[in-house]
């Protein structure tokens, strides 16, 4: 299946789900995030502010942010400038896609990056990630080679197989809502 068709597969499947089974579906995705031993020991953490069609990390935020060091990504032109999340008064909305971003300094110490939470399009079994297309992630997971990367995916988002090329980053562990899809 090429990209394009397989973004439209998902994004129908997306659309198909109320928010509020979103919510629940991210909560037992995200519960097993907590549980990866890279994510215990971590103390700075990547990951990023959802969408609403994406696994719901809002809650997961609140809940983290005073215990470790929590990143998201500010869109700037066609890259990603890391700030950190110092709690909800520090979020604007960003100006390319309305999501919430931080305020303050940007983060350019990548080599502490110890976890990146990744969200995607689409996942396989062999930790592929398809993202929406414009190589924003792929760019940034470039600079960060050391951190453990976890893509998060509702279950049907897990497909067979993603389509790859040379500069999709791949994944080292893919968690979805049933620990037998990763």
């Amino acid at each position: 299946m090429e990209k394009k068709e397989l973004r439209a597969r998902i994004r129908a499947a997306k659309k198909a789900v109320p928010y509020e089974e979103k919510l629940r579906r991210s909560a037992a995705i995200m519960d097993q995030v907590e549980r990866l031993p890279q994510f215990r020991s971590a103390d700075t953490v990547l990951l990023y502010w959802s969408m609403e069609d994406e696994v719901q990390t809002h809650d997961f935020v609140a809940r983290w942010y005073r215990q470790k060091r929590l990143l998201l990504p500010c869109v700037d032109g066609d890259e990603l400038r890391l700030r950190q999340y110092t709690g909800p008064d520090c979020l604007v909305a960003g100006e390319q896609f309305g999501i919430g971003e931080p305020t303050g300094d940007e983060f350019l110490d990548y080599g502490n990056i110890e976890v990146i939470i990744v969200p995607g399009v689409a996942f396989d079994r062999l930790n592929h990630r398809m993202g929406r297309g414009r190589g924003f992630y792929d760019r940034l997971l470039k600079t960060t080679p050391r951190a453990f990367k976890v893509g998060v995916a509702f279950d049907f988002q897990m497909v067979p197989l993603v389509p790859t090329d040379d500069l999709d980053v791949p994944m080292n562990a893919v968690i979805s809502e049933t620990p037998c899809l990763k």
